[in-house]
């Protein structure tokens, strides 16, 4: 398989080529790390929402950023 999507820009390409299981609508699969600009370079110009950022160190992990939802993307319109 080939991940990609919006993670920098809209069609990023994370791995090419790499085995996994099936996966189904609704899976989760974590990526080590995106890139050095995944953060500062997110934005929502294509209307897409952000995901979730979780932090993992010492066999531990915990959400720094929540996915970004539909709603959080239209909060800012104006009615």
């Amino acid at each position: 398989m080939t991940l990609c999507g919006p993670f920098c820009e809209s069609g990023d390409v994370l791995v090419r080529d790499v085995s996994l299981p099936a996966l189904h609508p609704g899976d989760i699969v974590a990526i080590p790390v995106s890139g050095a600009y995944h953060l500062s370079m997110a934005s929502a110009y294509n209307g897409f929402p952000r995901p979730a950022v979780v932090m993992v160190a010492g066999g531990r992990s915990w959400p720094i950023q929540r996915r970004e939802t539909i709603a959080d993307l239209l909060s800012r319109d104006v009615d």
